[in-house]
């Protein structure tokens, strides 16, 4: 049983203000929203809500304004996409105050508000408890539908759960219980694969992964600098030598707690990377002084794939090759199709996140065959580095 509150918690809320934070955070290019993947996330939650009767008042940041008023960066830039979603929507030109507070009086059952956005106030991401309050004021109960920010310790994802009822909206409600089934309460073996560039930006995660994983798949550039750690040639590739004892620390402990460290016993190089260059496949011993890695081999491949076949659970963050230029994207691809497969064959329970992580999935085509593809960037990389959450902590402690 988790120890947040759901809209299931919810009693009647017919004419109640719901404050929904979501996260409409949208690209916009001239003048018109390019990914509208949010807003879908956030409209079961908020059609549930004026389907019971809820004048629903959306809350949401934009860009990066450093507390002040951005033209560029206004909310009602994306005011026609989320009515196309969520039916006709209203909007306030700001998002606290006694104007705005005059448009949510007039609000009836149903009916849908934009806020201007928050951080065009210094006190959102100061969680200010001043603004908070001024936040609070526009509604009777709120609801965090917004994952991809509850690693953020902001007004309007902390400080306001503590001054109102609370609940989690039921994108967010999906996300933790997709998560914790991943890591919380696993069903084992518990595989994890890690790409990515660099070791540096991924310590943390490792080192907690290596505590909840029997098994840990290293690809990407981050392999480089364990190959090198081990005493492997690894050329010109990219390598960062200055963490060689980080690296062999992880190892080592990884190793005293029984955690399997899988890393390419052969790999695809090249001199550059560019697309349809002379590649060659080849095992660890025989790099030249100019090759740089760009993917894993057939043979790494089948050993992860050997791996996979024993798993139960399955958390990847970070592509195993190059995978943006061909043919450096067929590490990646092929065992993203095995996890797939896994997943759709009610083998495994898989997880991932990270945009790399994401846009590799599209590319393979199975973006959508993995059991839960998190979008939220930061907030899932805080998870899987086991961080705690403020905004899902203030969920948690709301009365």
């Amino acid at each position: 049983m988790s120890a947040y509150k759901t809209l299931d918690d919810l009693g009647t809320i017919r004419g109640q203000r719901a404050l929904v934070r979501v996260d409409f955070n949208l690209p916009v290019i001239d003048g018109k929203v390019t990914d509208t993947t949010r807003i879908e996330r956030a409209a079961p939650t908020v059609r549930e809500l004026t389907g019971r009767g809820a004048r629903v008042i959306l809350m949401s940041h934009r860009g990066r304004p450093k507390g002040k008023v951005d033209p560029a960066l206004t909310l009602e830039h994306i005011l026609p996409a989320v009515s196309a979603i969520l039916s006709p929507v209203g909007f306030a030109s700001d998002c606290i105050g006694q104007e705005t507070l005059k448009i949510v009086e007039k609000l009836n059952d149903g009916d849908i508000l934009l806020l201007e956005n928050t951080r065009f106030h210094r006190g959102e991401e100061d969680n200010d408890p001043s603004f908070a309050k001024a936040l609070a004021a526009l509604g009777d109960f709120y609801v965090n539908d917004a994952f991809s920010v509850a690693h953020r310790a902001n007004s309007s994802t902390e400080a306001i759960a503590h001054l109102l009822p609370s609940y989690a909206g039921r994108a967010m409600a999906a996300e933790l219980s997709g998560l914790a089934r991943a890591l919380d309460q696993p069903e084992r073996p518990l595989v994890a694969l890690v790409g990515g560039a660099k070791v540096s930006s991924k310590i943390d995660l490792l080192n907690n992964l290596v505590t909840k994983a029997d098994a840990l798949v290293i690809g990407g550039g981050m392999a480089n600098t364990f190959l090198a750690a081990l005493g492997h040639d690894v050329g010109a590739s990219l390598c960062e030598h200055d963490l060689s004892e980080v690296a062999l620390e992880i190892a080592t402990h990884a190793q005293d707690i029984g955690c399997d460290i899988l890393l390419p016993t052969d790999v695809v190089v090249a001199e550059t990377l560019e697309q349809n260059v002379p590649a060659q496949t080849i095992p660890l011993s025989e790099i030249a002084a100019s090759d740089k890695i760009f993917d894993v081999g057939p043979q790494t491949i089948a050993l992860i794939s050997q791996r996979l076949e024993r798993a139960k659970t399955v958390i990847w963050n970070g592509p195993l090759g190059a995978f943006e230029v061909q043919p450096f994207d067929a590490g990646t691809c092929a065992v993203a199709r095995h996890v797939a497969m896994l997943t759709q064959a009610g083998r495994v329970v898989s997880v991932a996140g990270g945009g790399d992580t994401v846009a590799a999935l599209n590319h393979a085509g199975v973006g959508h065959q993995f059991s839960y593809i998190s979008t939220a960037g930061g907030a899932f990389l805080e998870w899987l580095e086991g961080n705690t959450l403020p905004a899902v902590k203030a969920l948690e402690e709301s009365e």
